[in-house]
């Protein structure tokens, strides 16, 4: 008698328990739809697409690749992107500037490419008292960041330099596609090492970026679509979330890519979305843009195509 009333107490306490704790927020779950709202999460084309792509032409644009990335101010959209003439081992990846007052149509800046000193790809933009800061990769997937008053001007302030937790450097390798959020004085970057997980620094003032751990916070796999590579796009904060904009591949050989989400409450532990990918068709480098009304899904490789909540 006395055993069968433990066992019934023990089934109590731990069905009490897992009503009072909702699934935790690891990366080794996925959450469902609740955590994800429809209008971030849930897209589709709409209107003419792609709406920028290369030029086909034998320019320095004749193609476009990796992440652009879209910055909406007052007078409307500006777009940066990475140049190149073709697939050749030799080819230098230049940074272009576009302007559009509706995110539709789209004109080249008449100087590009706007830098050409040194390898530019894979970019984001964040602006901060004035200054607008460039994270992106140059040759060899290395991480660093360009600077600029006018967006149009960038002068390079070289690589990051990230130190791991106990402030001994990285060991050799790249470490590119750096995604940066600001808050409160802390700067937070996300940076991939060969895809193959995504670690996050932070810094104080720009120059030297700490890990907050030696492990990835967000890994590959379980699941499927992102076994074998991923690496963040962007990072925003909706009602008092925090969203990654992922692209992900179930590919070995990298030849297809789709876009995914994943949530967090301190950006420090994630959880993917359950419905993952939100995205195929091999369209990656995703991310948002609010135009005032809604938000605006932007897939930057390998052409600009723009997509809208579905309703």
């Amino acid at each position: 008698m006395k055993n069968d009333f433990t066992n019934f107490y023990l089934i109590f306490v731990l069905v009490f328990w897992g009503a009072c704790n909702p699934k935790s927020t690891g990366n080794d779950h996925t959450e469902d739809n609740d955590s994800f709202p429809a209008e971030i999460s849930v897209f589709k084309p709409e209107g003419p697409n792609p709406v920028f792509k290369g030029t086909g032409i034998g320019t320095w644009d004749k193609m476009i690749r990796e992440r652009g990335y879209i910055l909406k101010e007052n007078d409307g959209y500006h777009m940066w992107y990475t140049g190149f003439d073709g697939y050749e081992d030799n080819d230098f990846l230049k940074l272009g500037y576009a302007f559009s007052e509706d995110g539709f149509q789209w004109t080249r800046h008449e100087d590009n490419p706007i830098f050409a000193e040194s390898w530019v790809e894979d970019m984001m933009v964040w602006k901060h008292d004035g200054t607008y800061y460039m994270f992106a990769e140059g040759r060899g997937d290395i991480a660093k960041m360009l600077t600029s008053t006018d967006k149009i001007h960038w002068e390079n302030q070289g690589d990051l330099n990230i130190r791991q937790v106990d402030g001994s450097p990285l060991t050799d390798g790249p470490y590119g596609t750096p995604t940066v959020w600001v808050e409160d004085g802390t700067w937070y970057l996300f940076y991939e090492r060969n895809d193959q997980g995504i670690w996050l620094a932070t810094s104080q003032d720009q120059k030297v970026w700490t890990n907050v751990s030696d492990d990835p916070v967000i890994t590959m796999g379980p699941e499927k679509y992102d076994q074998y590579g991923l690496a963040v796009n962007q990072i925003i904060k909706y009602k008092n979330r925090y969203y990654a904009y992922y692209h992900g591949t179930s590919l070995e050989d990298w030849s297809d890519w789709t876009m995914n989400m994943a949530v967090s409450d301190d950006l420090v532990h994630w959880t993917k979305y359950a419905e993952n990918p939100i995205m195929g068709e091999n369209k990656s480098s995703g991310i948002t843009v609010h135009d005032g009304e809604r938000f605006r899904f932007y897939t930057m490789h390998p052409e600009v195509v723009v997509h809208f909540p579905a309703e």
